[in-house]
């Protein structure tokens, strides 16, 4: 008996996110330009031949997974420059969110991490244009607040750019304290706070 089409379309949608999980297994040894198609196959239980129904290859792989790391860190962007809290509230509230996002998915954040510089262009070209849309929706952002009133529009995307640099370095920085003591963690947490409120003293006394 042959499935419906709903069944097909699930199945489908399960073994990619199979070769999706699997690479990113692999990926926490090795880095991407070293992935091979089989290895991926084999660890997500598929027949080397499935793999193409879903990836043009390695690289439109790590593109996905590029879509799939970033496009969980977008929802905590925003809350970063939004004009409807407190500054330090904001900060706040931003650095504990990375750090929840870091513990939730660390072989996302050490991916991206890797191969943001990494020797797979599609791949790197992938988390540049992740970036620049981040940037582009914090700088949609600043422009509703009255503290940016007055700035130029290569200004605000300098301190947009700003912003979504310090969420990486942040992230990377959880990612490096992960396994470490509590009493690490809050120092790492705490530093994090102080770099986003130095930006933030900056950005109000830019147009002095």
């Amino acid at each position: 008996m042959s499935h419906t089409p709903g069944v097909r379309q699930a199945q489908k949608l399960k073994t990619r996110q199979a070769l999706l999980d699997a690479a990113l297994g692999l990926l926490e040894e090795q880095s991407l330009s070293s992935l091979g198609l089989r290895e991926v196959t084999r660890a997500a239980g598929v027949a080397p031949t499935a793999f193409y129904r879903h990836f043009h290859s390695t690289a439109d792989l790590g593109v996905a997974l590029v879509e799939e790391a970033l496009g969980s860190l977008r929802p905590m962007i925003r809350p970063t420059v939004s004009p409807d809290e407190d500054s330090d509230e904001r900060i706040a509230r931003a650095v504990e969110l990375t750090e929840r996002h870091v513990s939730a998915h660390p072989a996302h954040v050490r991916f991206v991490a890797r191969e943001r510089h990494g020797g797979v262009q599609p791949v790197r070209e992938a988390i540049r244009e992740q970036l620049a849309a981040f940037a582009e929706e914090v700088t949609a952002e600043l422009t509703k607040d009255p503290v940016s009133a007055g700035w130029s529009d290569a200004d605000l995307r300098m301190l947009a750019g700003l912003y979504v640099d310090q969420m990486l370095i942040t992230a990377s920085m959880f990612l490096e304290v992960l396994e470490a003591p509590e009493e690490e963690r809050r120092r790492a947490a705490d530093t994090a706070t102080r770099r986003m409120r130095l930006i933030s003293v900056g950005r109000r006394h830019w147009l002095d």
